[in-house]
């Protein structure tokens, strides 16, 4: 039987599966830690796949995703966060070698975009825009039935466009980017500013007189669905600048549907009513919006798997 390795690289786990060509259900999966702050990386990627390695060693290809930046057309690690063990290292040829098999990389936004459009959400649509809004916000763009990766790799960074060029500083370094204003660290950093700058909030109890230095975006989403009015600005501040971004994205892929992925998009009214007011007022012609389907992801967690496995499988062709 033939068999594709998926691989999914996260900053907390990594998750393994062998997948027959017509089965969505894997045969094996395995996750374990990604502890990515220790040595030993490629060792403990090693076992994971050999875990689900079938018996008679019939795989076809192993699909990879990972966090970027990185080059799928080498499949060289540019500068994953968190794991400096992995900076400009060869992760693609090192798996291939070690297996004896082709292997393909992508980044980890790209392959879960290219799964909805092939499993999920995006089935039947052939011009696909995935945002994910998370920790990090990042994207996968499919034009045309091909995932746009463009001459570097680096296309689809969509976290990282520029709303404005003095704004708040992003995670990369560099200020004013939506992932900025959007994200859920953002949502955060905006709250904990307003509440420093002496706004009154249920997030900073008065009898305290201290901050929540723990305080995440879900926190803050609740809060705002208990009616906590600087918990609704924050959510409605960052529903506002992720219309800006995707008003942009429009521009320029004019895709047919946009999928929102990440546990912030899933916190509905609170981001997406702000949402649809700035998209409308920032697209330079209501022509983007004619027909243009706006939904959520379908595939969950098992989104950057399904990824990987639909890139080995767009390689090869089946």
């Amino acid at each position: 039987m033939r068999t594709i390795i998926a691989v999914d690289i996260g900053g907390t786990h990594m998750r393994a599966a062998s997948y027959a060509p017509d089965k969505l259900k894997p045969i094996k999966q395995n996750k374990i830690s990604t502890l990515a702050s220790e040595p030993g990386g490629l060792e403990r990627l090693v076992r994971t796949i050999e875990e689900v390695w079938p018996n008679d060693d019939s795989v076809d290809a192993i699909g990879l995703g990972s966090p970027g930046p990185l080059d799928p057309h080498t499949g060289y690690l540019l500068a994953p966060p968190n794991n400096p063990e992995w900076h400009n290292f060869p992760l693609g040829p090192s798996v291939a070698k070690h297996f004896g098999v082709k292997t393909y990389l992508d980044n980890d936004a790209n392959l879960a975009g290219l799964a909805e459009y092939r499993f999920g959400a995006g089935q039947g649509h052939h011009d696909v825009l995935y945002i994910t809004v998370s920790t990090g916000i990042g994207g996968g763009v499919i034009i045309e039935d091909r995932l746009l990766q463009g001459y570097h790799g680096l296309a689809a960074e969509l976290g990282h466009i520029i709303i404005d060029p003095n704004g708040p500083l992003c995670s990369c370094g560099y200020k004013g980017h939506l992932e900025s204003f959007s994200s859920g660290p953002a949502i955060v950093k905006y709250v904990l500013g307003e509440l420093e700058a002496g706004s009154k909030s249920s997030l900073h109890p008065p009898d305290t007189g201290k901050q929540d230095v723990n305080l995440t975006a879900r926190d803050v989403a609740e809060a705002a669905q208990k009616g906590d009015a600087l918990a609704i600005k924050a959510y409605s501040r960052a529903g506002k600048y992720l219309g800006i971004g995707v008003a942009s994205f429009l521009h320029a892929f004019d895709p047919s549907i946009v999928i929102f992925g990440g546990g912030v998009s899933q916190v509905g009214n609170l981001l997406f009513d702000s949402f649809h007011v700035s998209l409308k007022k920032h697209v330079f012609h209501p022509r983007y919006l004619e027909g243009l389907v706006i939904t959520k992801a379908e595939l969950g967690d098992d989104a950057g798997l399904l990824g990987a496995r639909a890139l080995a499988e767009l390689k090869l062709k089946i």
